[in-house]
């Protein structure tokens, strides 16, 4: 997960434009803040039978004029084959599997409460990183202080948050002593918003934040680590209209039916 200040001003963002208004705006008004899409990275579909993760693929003869995430190939992300301590279990070791296993974690991640978080966290992170939990955890706890609510619990049980990626940046890391395509990079670009009491809504949901995870192919699994940080590359920004977007590796994300 992205450790920089670049995380903490994203939560410092995320607290006001987003918890702010889900969590007292909703108990008031019943308003909402979550997000509703997916993403995957690069148009890995057909990567499979090679474990590295590549630039976007050459887009279909149909396509007309620049290339862009939103007319470019769609990543369809794997099905998982089970679902264990909050997680999706399950992806094979593949570039779309890795993007797949970060789409389900995030999109399933209960990223305000602390312990349910703690389990989720246990269950995929890396036995190489030992502290990636309690430093996660301890994120969540200092978010929930600066909103007003206890350092440790679960968010009102009228209040459900939605989070939903609309597209993946995957890029192989080379990380030394294990084989090409072992440990992925994958930024995903996420939409949250919130179901508040009585149906309230919130008219300012979070939008096309961004955030990044490490992961690396470990005991039969994809598992998140922060052991190789230090070759973390950074994205231009995500836009679906843009042909930048897609020439950096943007791909968006589609779940498999």
């Amino acid at each position: 997960m992205d450790s920089s200040s670049g995380l903490k001003a994203r939560q410092a963002r995320f607290a006001l434009a987003g918890i702010a208004v889900a969590v007292a705006a909703l108990l008031v008004a019943g308003g909402y803040t979550a997000a509703t899409l997916m993403r995957d990275g690069k148009g890995q579909t057909h990567a499979d039978a090679d474990p590295s993760a590549s630039a976007p693929a050459p887009t279909s003869t149909a396509v007309t004029g620049p290339v862009t995430p939103e007319t470019g190939q769609k990543t369809i992300l794997r099905k998982p084959t089970g679902h264990k301590d909050g997680v999706a279990t399950g992806f094979p070791r593949s570039p779309s599997g890795g993007i797949s296993a970060v789409v389900y974690f995030w999109e399933e991640y209960d990223w305000l409460d602390d312990e349910k978080a703690r389990q989720q966290l246990t269950a995929v992170a890396s036995k190489d990183s030992p502290d990636y939990v309690d430093k996660r955890v301890s994120e969540i706890r200092k978010m929930r202080e600066a909103l007003g609510l206890a350092p440790s619990g679960g968010i009102p049980a009228d209040i459900t948050f939605t989070t939903s990626v609309n597209a993946t940046r995957a890029t192989t890391v080379q990380a030394p002593g294990l084989p090409v395509g072992h440990v992925m990079q994958v930024w995903i670009s996420y939409d949250r918003f919130a179901t508040g009491p009585k149906g309230g809504r919130d008219e300012n949901p979070l939008r096309g934040d961004m955030v990044d995870f490490i992961v690396k192919w470990q005991d039969g699994a994809w598992k998140f680590t922060d052991e190789f940080d230090a070759l973390r590359t950074f994205p231009v920004a995500y836009e679906p209209t843009s042909r930048f977007a897609w020439n950096d590796g943007w791909v968006q994300v589609r779940h498999a039916d």
